[in-house]
Formats: C-alpha cells, structure tokens, sequence
C-alpha cells in the first residue's frame, strides 16, 4: 500500500532528500507546517526574498487598513483556503483543512490598521513578522500563519514542484494544472491563475515542500512560548523606570498565590498594556535564530523517523502478517475488528516496538490516532477523524449510511483527565452523533498505567465492558515475537 510521495511515484526517498523535499503523505496530512521565522533566518537568498515578499503584501494590506473595504474584496485579500496539496495540517485521513476565515481576516484587517500600524517601521526589531499578529489577537495560531505564509508562497512551492516533476518524473506521473491565486499581481490588485506541470494523485496535484522551511508543535515567535518566558521580558528593556512601572503592573495583577492560569492571564494584560515588550519578545528570538533552525531541523526528523518511516513498517507489518485491509465488515462490527487486530498486532506481532517514540511512550494521543488512521485507507466504509458536530471532536467516527455510525476514542492511560473522560466523555459525543455504538481504547505503555486503567475501570463499574479496549504497549513485559 502506498503512503508516501516516494512510494507512489517510484521516486527513493535518497532522491527526495538530495532534491531537499519532505516525503509527504498522500493519505493524511503530517502535523508539520511551514514557520516563516525559517525563511527570515536563513541564509538562503531565495528564501529571504520569500519573506521580503511576505512582509510586501502585509504593507499592501496596510495601506487598505483605513478605507472601509467592501466585502468581497476583503475575501479576496485576506482569505484563503488552506492550501492542501502540500498535506501538512492537522486532519488526519484526509489534507481538507479549514483555511483562514472571517475571524482571521477580521483580526489581520484591525491588527494593521491599530496595534500593527508600524509594521515595516519597527525601530527596536530588525524586520517585521507576520506572527506578530498571533501574539496579539486571541484565536490566530500556528495553523493561521502556516496557512497565510503558505498561501504567500505558494508561488515558489509550485515552481520548486514543477522543476522536481519536469527532471525527476515521468510524463504519465504529471499533468498540467491551472492553478488559482498563485500569485499576486500588485498592478491589478487582483490574484491570478497559472499553470503549472505537476505531481498529480487521482485529480488533483501534489506540492512538495522544502524540508528545512517546515517546523512542528509551533513557530518560533509564538504567543505561548512568549507568555511562557514573560518574567524575563523585562530585563531586556533598558529604561530601568519603564522596567518598574511594567513589573508593578504585572504584580498588580496578581492575588498572594497565584496559579498558573492566572500568572499567563496577567503576563497577557501587562503585554497589552506595554506593548512595546512583544517586540523586545521578537528581538530576543531574532537574536537566537540559530536555535530555531536547529530545533526545527530536530522536530522534522524526528516526524520523519516516527511518523513517516515508522508508519511505513506498520502497514508493510500488516500486510504481510494479516488480511487486515482485505476484510470486508459492516459498522460497529468493523470497527471492533480493526481495533481488535490493532490490538493483536500491538500485543502479540512486535507491534509495540514501533507505536512509540524510538522506545519511549508517546506523550500525545494525537500521534497514536494518526498509527491507528492509516490502518482505513482501504474501506468501502466512511471513515471521518474527529468530527466535530458542537460538542467537541470525537476521534474516529465510522459509518455506513446515515443510519450506522459508530464512534472510536483514543486514551493513553497516562492522561490525567482518563476517568472523566470514560465517565462523561463518548457518551456526550455519542448523542451530538445521534449513534449508541462506541469503543474507547486505551493504550498502556508502563506497569503503573496499567494499574491505573484497572482501578479506574474498577471504580467505574466498566471492567468487562466490551465497548473498552486496552492495549498493552509496553516493551517490558512481553518476549520478541521472532524469538516466541
């Protein structure tokens, strides 16, 4: 079964490597996305003018900020769809996104017409930043700027593409597309559509990225990371009165024994109140940009190694130990089965050796879901991840028809939030999908998380439950299969 860019094209992941691009999923988007921070540091020419030309079209947003705009042309300017082709995101069995809406294009239309009114005038800054605004605004996070900047790119992305399918791939692989908004045209004010000779998969093409432009979890410049270091914010000020009236401000806002919760809140309102500290919280990260090319080089292997080889040996795993993606079921059936062999393959195939991070647990249950999701790319059944009908988003939802849904939710032991979750958790999402068919499945990777698990079943009254699944993950317990 084909996952990969590399395995569907015949291309070596070695030629992809040398070429500079990340193996892309062609079945479900990586949690990885683009940092525009990467391309301000980089040494590369070509990159820089990428951001130059970023930071361009901010100050032509600019100087639209103070004219009451209709409509249909702040649509036109600030929207955009999220640029799927490129399969980095956070949907998992699928690349459709939500793209930058009305909240965004709201936030960035205000933001440069008050708060950022000296965008590409900062005096204390070597450059402006797009992520600015996400420090800023509640609401416009990694996903929104990764979004923009990818959009703003997308112009070299389709080149980089066009140049590695015209010298690398066959004429049967690739097709002509004419491509919307690739690029902006400051004469019309207007985007245009051009072709382009690229990758194509069913219908629709392929965008490779450059790997070293790409980062996970979250940009460099980032609103929680600046909350986070807000304490020694101050320092960097080198007007010592204004140093005191920012830290008898933030003091103020404080009760004797603060929680975490409400140190974040004040650091916010003294940020708001002291503006000029968000961009001192710039200049610091600017001046340690070296780290962010380093970190960012560590996030992106380590999704390649894990998320990418690693998932490349599970689905090569299955199918030569099982008929797992040749069984025909039906709903709740299905789902119990494909949990069911799941299980059996962690447990009892050497399973577990590759649902982790390089031996250690997984830390986010969104890494194990996505272990989990490829294991449906090939059902007649529908299979959504996490859909979300206004009562939160439910991990896999399966069905067949209208009248058949059945719901799965992925638990590792060790989240600290497991009994409530059990307890009031799936059965919310159970009636928002009008369905009373679901599995929980936990995963244990230690000794102590499957005493936890049988406790909390315990004190639930849930210990033979046959809607609960625990999966044994640990690789203390348990001989190789090779030498059973």
């Amino acid at each position: 079964m084909d996952l990969y860019f590399s395995q569907h094209f015949g291309v070596s992941e070695e030629v992809l490597e040398e070429y500079g691009a990340f193996d892309l999923s062609i079945v479900s988007d990586l949690p990885l996305f683009v940092d525009p921070f990467l391309l301000f540091n980089s040494e590369k020419p070509e990159y820089q003018e990428l951001h130059a030309e970023i930071l361009r079209y901010l100050k032509f947003l600019r100087s639209k900020a103070d004219i009451q705009l209709d409509p249909n042309l702040i649509n036109s300017l600030y929207r955009f769809k999220e640029v799927k082709q490129n399969w980095f995101g956070f949907t998992l069995l699928g690349n459709g996104g939500s793209g930058l809406g009305p909240v965004f294009a709201k936030s960035l239309h205000d933001s440069l017409g008050h708060v950022l009114g000296n965008f590409g005038s900062e005096s204390i800054t070597s450059s402006s930043h797009l992520e600015k605004l996400a420090l800023i605004k509640p609401g416009v996070g990694r996903d929104n700027i990764s979004d923009f900047t990818t959009n703003l790119i997308k112009e070299f992305l389709l080149e980089y593409t066009q140049e590695f399918a015209r010298t690398r791939l066959s004429e049967d692989q690739t097709e002509t597309f004419a491509v919307t908004r690739a690029r902006f045209n400051y004469d019309t004010e207007t985007w245009e559509t051009r072709k382009y000779l690229l990758p194509k998969l069913n219908d629709d093409f392929l965008i490779l990225t450059p790997a070293d432009i790409l980062t996970r979890d979250d940009t460099w410049i980032s609103h929680s990371d600046m909350i986070k270091g807000f304490e020694k914010l101050p320092e960097a000020i080198p007007d010592g009165e204004l140093r005191a009236q920012i830290d008898n401000y933030f003091r103020k806002q404080l009760g004797k024994k603060p929680t975490a919760k409400e140190r974040a809140e004040a650091a916010r309102r003294t940020i708001m109140a002291f503006p000029d500290l968000i961009d001192y919280y710039i200049k610091e990260k600017e001046d340690s940009g070296e780290s962010a090319v380093a970190v960012s080089a560590e996030k992106v292997e380590d999704t390649r190694a894990v998320l990418v080889e690693q998932l490349k040996r599970v689905v090569a795993d299955l199918e030569a130990k099982s008929d797992f993606y040749e069984k025909p079921w039906s709903s709740l059936d299905e789902a119990r089965a494909r949990v069911g062999l799941f299980k059996d393959y962690v447990e009892n195939q050497d399973g577990y050796k590759l649902i982790n991070r390089n031996g250690k647990p997984f830390s986010r249950e969104d890494e194990v879901q996505l272990f989990f999701g490829v294991m449906w790319c090939s059902t007649d059944f529908d299979v959504n991840r996490e859909p979300n009908n206004g009562r939160g988003p439910v991990d896999f939802k399966v069905s067949f028809g209208a009248g058949d849904k059945s719901l799965i939710e992925f638990k590792l032991a060790s989240n600290s939030a497991l009994k409530r979750n059990l307890e009031k958790q799936v059965e919310i999402y159970e009636k928002a999908n009008k369905t009373s068919q679901s599995l929980k499945v936990i995963i244990c990777y230690t000794k102590s998380d499957e005493a936890k698990v049988q406790r909390v079943l315990k004190e639930l009254k849930l210990t033979d439950n046959p809607a609960i699944v625990v999966i044994d993950a640990r690789n203390d317990n348990k001989p190789s299969a090779s030498k059973a």
